[in-house]
């Protein structure tokens, strides 16, 4: 995926308002109005969200007589979770070893036998 693609896709995502259409629109396509309801703000605000999700292609608008319907885009987030899923193998990997070597280097090593304590001979008694 190209850095572009991720910039746009991270964008959108970055805003909880953006999110919560995102997630309601998992749930089935929705009118503009009907994705604006929850939220305390103007529908033009609301449709700004939107633009921004359908130019991270994240969603489709289509006219349905006089309503905008939204319907999400599911391959876009395959798409973003596949480049997540490349990198937390990645970290997975890295810290599986960071943990075997801190393992090693904290365990005691006895690759001798421990030092024999030297008996004293017996002193005299004067």
């Amino acid at each position: 995926m190209r850095n572009e693609q991720l910039d746009l896709l991270f964008g959108a995502l970055a805003d909880t308002t953006r999110r919560a259409i995102i997630a309601r629109l998992a749930k089935g396509e929705a009118s503009v109005s009907e994705l604006a309801h929850p939220f305390q703000m103007s529908l033009p605000a609301v449709t700004r969200h939107i633009q921004v999700l359908e130019k991270a292609g994240l969603l489709n608008k289509s006219v349905d007589q006089k309503f905008r319907r939204c319907q999400m885009n599911p391959s876009r987030l395959k798409d973003l979770s596949e480049w997540v899923e490349h990198y937390r193998k990645y970290w997975e990997e890295s810290l599986d070893s960071l943990e075997t070597y801190l393992a090693d280097i904290q365990a005691p090593t006895y690759n001798h036998k421990p030092p024999t304590r030297l008996k004293q001979p017996k002193r005299k008694k004067p």
